[in-house]
């Protein structure tokens, strides 16, 4: 295994927010840091690991509440797909509408995801666009470790992203599915929410699309 991937359910929706380390230089980035940045905070001191950047792999706002606080701790960009940014504007409505909560303004993007692969340390993890439950969506894949973090397309057994969005688009989500399901099925997919699974774990719920 190059990465060591670490798991922190965040927030009141239990968002998963993973740490992406590379084991050689112990450079990692941030997926998905949906709240408590004091505690992300204390796992990346506790590993002992350096953050470059803060990944999201959609703008819905319990996968960014605490990307200001991180940015601000470590001095690093903040990244997205540009079709998501509409989203992330919207963090503070959103969060009232589904939690009923005041947060802080949304954060600064720094840069939106336009290359094929991302870079950390002295390894690169692959860029699929997943569109369908968001049109920015994306998961990022390891082929060498065999891990797929999903963000909100795909859920342990047989669940998927909510397409009753305005924004979201039932084929789109489908063929992305599809799309992952392609790959090795001893693949471990790691969710924006709930229990890691595998893609041959998965296939057997979505055998229409697969």
């Amino acid at each position: 295994m190059i990465f060591d991937i670490v798991q922190l359910p965040l927030g009141q929706l239990q968002t998963n927010c993973y740490l992406v380390i590379d084991k050689k230089s112990s450079k990692a980035i941030i997926i998905d840091p949906g709240d408590d940045a004091d505690y992300v905070e204390r796992i990346i001191a506790d590993k002992n690991c350096k953050p470059l950047q803060i990944v999201a792999t959609h703008g819905h706002f319990d996968h960014i509440l605490a990307v200001t606080e991180l940015k601000l701790a470590y001095k690093i960009p903040f990244l997205i797909n540009k079709k998501d940014e509409f989203l992330v504007g919207r963090m503070q409505d959103s969060a009232i509408h589904f939690l009923g909560i005041n947060v802080d303004p949304p954060p600064s993007i720094d840069g939106f995801i336009t290359q094929k692969e991302i870079t950390v340390g002295g390894n690169k993890l692959q860029v699929i666009e997943t569109p369908g439950h968001t049109p920015g969506s994306i998961c990022l894949y390891s082929k060498v470790d065999e891990v797929l973090i999903a963000g909100d397309l795909i859920f342990a057994d047989g669940g998927v992203g909510r397409t009753d969005f305005s924004y979201s688009n039932h084929e789109q989500l489908k063929d992305s599915l599809t799309k992952i399901l392609k790959l090795p099925p001893e693949t471990k997919i790691f969710p924006g929410h709930g229990q890691a699974t595998t893609v041959g774990h998965e296939s057997q719920f979505h055998q229409q699309i697969s």
